[in-house]
């Protein structure tokens, strides 16, 4: 699990990680990059992380990665990511390609759905919380003011 300000660097990121797995007799590398998409007016998203949580949502991902064989890696950008540039990349290393298919399919749907981060839109300079894309957690931020509004 790595976190950085702002964009990522695909290239030195994936580099590294094939770098330090070079050796590990693994069959299959596959990997993910999520990019930011230029529309409805958007210049950047901006991320921010919970990352107790996250930690421990990744350790279980790789707890069921190993019982695969596998591990999995990924990183995330905090903070502001304009568009055409990567806030999101993920890794599966596996000694079978069917695993790494598998597991980098699983491992992004359940990141999607489940690690606490919170986007907002930048448009003209100014965070947007977007709470449609952004993970529910019953309590939490900015969430708990709009459950109270509910109410």
């Amino acid at each position: 699990m790595e976190l950085y300000d702002g964009s990522l660097d695909v290239k030195a990121i994936f580099g590294r990680w094939l770098d330090a797995h070079e050796k590990s007799n693994y069959g299959a590398f596959i990997p993910f990059v999520g990019i930011v998409r230029e529309e409805e007016g958007i210049e950047a998203l901006s991320f921010d992380i919970y990352e107790p949580i996250l930690r421990t949502w990744f350790e279980g991902w790789q707890v069921r990665a190993a019982e695969r064989g596998a591990i999995v890696k990924f990183a995330h950008a905090v903070g502001d990511v304009p568009v055409h540039t990567s806030s999101y990349i993920s890794a599966v290393f596996s000694p079978q390609r069917r695993v790494a298919l598998e597991l980098i399919g699983d491992f992004v749907e359940d990141f999607k759905a489940n690690a606490p981060i919170w986007k907002y839109d930048v448009i003209d300079g100014k965070r947007i919380y977007a709470e449609d894309r952004s993970t529910p957690m019953e309590g939490a931020g900015v969430l708990a003011q709009s459950q109270k509004n509910e109410e």
